[in-house]
């Protein structure tokens, strides 16, 4: 299979890609500062990608290079937990997915890939309490929410011609970079523990099974639609405070009280503290099987 990868240099995209060509899968990668040797990449990046030069917000000839792979992993777009949310910022939140994603679409919709695997976000769903969130569960009304459906939105001329998955994903943890590494700092410098009450829901993945998540949306006719990308066990905020703080041997005393995480982060501390009980209802329905699907046998495995 010939694989079109978007936002291949950042956690899931880099491992995805090393993985695709690894079980003998063609990939060409898509990054702004790419050219055809990978030159101008940052180090580290899987051998044997064929990088193209482009913006998928904008028109160019990578458009062409996607033409002629037979499928699409979209995961491009503006980090959202970078900083915190000025007007501009959200703009480029919204528009780096909204519209990368409606070029994306254009150009399946016409010719090339059969499949389209978006990269889309539990953001989806707002902020709901102790509520059980699954595929058919409503969208939120909130920042994110509204990113998200329009994301999704976006993708749709898509299934004029091909299947469209939206993975809609939720904290992915890896030891090799993202969010678990600056999660365990304050925990190793002894100071770690929950957000405020630690009452709210996480939903979790470990990158092992987002990766198996994207291989199933691809080798699977059966997958299309929504899928939630998380473990089938979601926990609370403080009892993922407490597993952490129990594999690097630490306490997990110290609480963040969320008045100073707004005062530090804005608008965007209401986005890190969302209850989302989020289940993969989707994917244990077509039979897959996680390889984490608890939380503290995947932290043992990252951090231990």
């Amino acid at each position: 299979m010939h694989v079109f990868v978007t936002g291949a240099t950042g956690l899931i995209g880099r491992a995805l890609a090393a993985g695709l060509v690894q079980d003998g899968h063609q990939v060409s990668a898509l990054s702004r500062g790419a050219r055809g040797d990978g030159a101008g990449l940052p180090p580290g990046l899987p051998p044997d990608v064929r990088w193209v030069r482009g913006d998928p917000s904008r028109p160019g000839d990578w458009e062409e290079a996607l033409a002629v792979c037979e499928a699409c992993v979209h995961l491009a777009g503006e980090p959202v937990a970078a900083g915190r949310w000025t007007e501009e910022r959200k703009r480029r939140i919204r528009d780096s997915r909204v519209e990368s994603t409606a070029r994306v679409a254009a150009v399946l919709a016409r010719r090339g890939p059969g499949v389209l695997v978006l990269g889309s976000a539990v953001g989806y769903y707002g902020s709901r309490g102790d509520e059980v969130l699954d595929e058919a569960s409503p969208p939120g009304d909130d920042f994110l929410a509204r990113v998200t459906q329009d994301w999704e939105a976006a993708a749709s001329p898509a299934q004029a011609r091909a299947r469209v998955v939206l993975l809609r994903t939720g904290l992915v943890l890896s030891g090799q970079g993202g969010a678990l590494p600056r999660l365990a700092q304050p925990f190793r410098a002894f100071v770690g523990g929950p957000i405020g009450d630690g009452a709210f829901w996480m939903p979790w993945i470990h990158l092992a099974d987002e990766l198996g998540l994207i291989r199933l949306a691809l080798e699977d006719s059966r997958v299309s639609g929504p899928v939630n990308g998380a473990a089938p066990e979601p926990v609370r905020n403080r009892d993922f405070a407490r597993l952490l703080g129990q594999v690097l041997h630490r306490p997990s005393l110290v609480r963040t009280p969320p008045a100073a995480l707004r005062a530090v982060l804005g608008e965007m501390a209401s986005a890190l503290t969302a209850s989302q009980r989020m289940v993969p209802r989707s994917a244990l329905a077509l039979g897959y099987r996680f390889r984490f699907p608890a939380l503290e046998p995947a932290l043992a495995e990252l951090l231990g």
